[in-house]
């Protein structure tokens, strides 16, 4: 009986490290290479198209279906738009990553971009969410430098589902929270290892960098939750949604993107960003 379960236990640990070793996200690399080379061969328009699943949104200005953003646009030249993965990740089961990285849009840099990629039926790869903030480059590698990669995650296996209602729950103590005290909502649930952008520095990655960036945020914010999905390993989730507050005494909005990722402490944020909504007159 003990031989069994000595066996057992080993066999559960070398399917743990396969599972493991697969969760690499170059393919999740690749992808957002390839969306990168098309956008200048082909236009922006049809490059966009081309890589982006049915369901795919952007924020122009608020969340819309990207097909209804460009699908009656007639194609047109326009400056070329470049950038390139410097960060990225995936969920254990290979189905769900992210890259972010700099763009510039012709020659002057344009911010960075921020992408959620989904494995789809077919083993192709489409993106979900494509935007990205207007932060500066600072010291950005130069385009074909090798990404830095997220760890795995390291909390329990569960399902899309259970982690969709875990991260709902996380996502509304977040929300809570921030109504009265924004950076220690944050600091609370903030990966060591976060990226934090939508100011007009560079995105913080360093514990002094996010308590400057969080610094630029409003000390009361509203939270509103729109969508999102979860890997089916039930580590990974993105989400996105509204963000309300208050700027000189003026009302003040935008959306939020976020990465949270399942440890063994719970659930924690390693990516977010929020991007203001310029308002007419402002």
């Amino acid at each position: 009986m003990r031989a069994s379960s000595l066996l057992l236990a080993t066999a559960l640990l070398l399917t743990a490290s396969q599972v493991l070793a697969q969760a690499d996200p170059s393919a999740v690399i690749a992808a957002e290479r390839a969306f990168a080379a098309d956008g200048l061969a082909m236009g922006i328009k049809r490059s966009f198209l081309k890589h982006a699943a049915p369901e795919a949104i952007v924020f122009a200005p608020d969340p819309v279906k990207v097909i209804d953003v460009y699908g009656a646009r007639p194609d047109r030249q326009t400056p070329p738009l470049v950038w390139w993965p410097l960060w990225a990740g995936i969920a254990r089961s290979g189905d769900l990553g992210f890259t972010i990285g700099p763009s510039t849009f012709g020659g002057k840099e344009n911010g960075w971009y921020f992408t959620v990629w989904k494995r789809q039926a077919s083993g192709e790869w489409k993106w979900v969410y494509d935007g990205g903030s207007r932060s500066a480059h600072g010291s950005a590698a130069p385009q074909g430098s090798e990404p830095m990669r997220l760890a795995m995650a390291t909390g329990p296996a569960r399902s899309h589902a259970e982690a969709m209602d875990e991260v709902r729950r996380a996502e509304a103590d977040l929300a809570s929270r921030a109504l009265e005290d924004t950076q220690g909502a944050y600091l609370a649930v903030l990966a060591p290892d976060a990226w934090v952008t939508g100011s007009k520095a560079a995105p913080a990655t360093t514990t002094a960098a996010v308590a400057r960036e969080l610094a630029t945020r409003a000390p009361s914010i509203r939270f509103a939750p729109l969508g999102g999905g979860a890997s089916e390993a039930g580590d990974l989730v993105w989400t996105y949604g509204e963000a309300a507050w208050s700027a000189e005494e003026r009302p003040a909005r935008g959306h939020y993107v976020r990465i949270w990722q399942s440890r063994a402490e719970g659930w924690r944020l390693v990516f977010d960003q929020i991007l203001p909504v310029a308002e007419p007159g402002s």
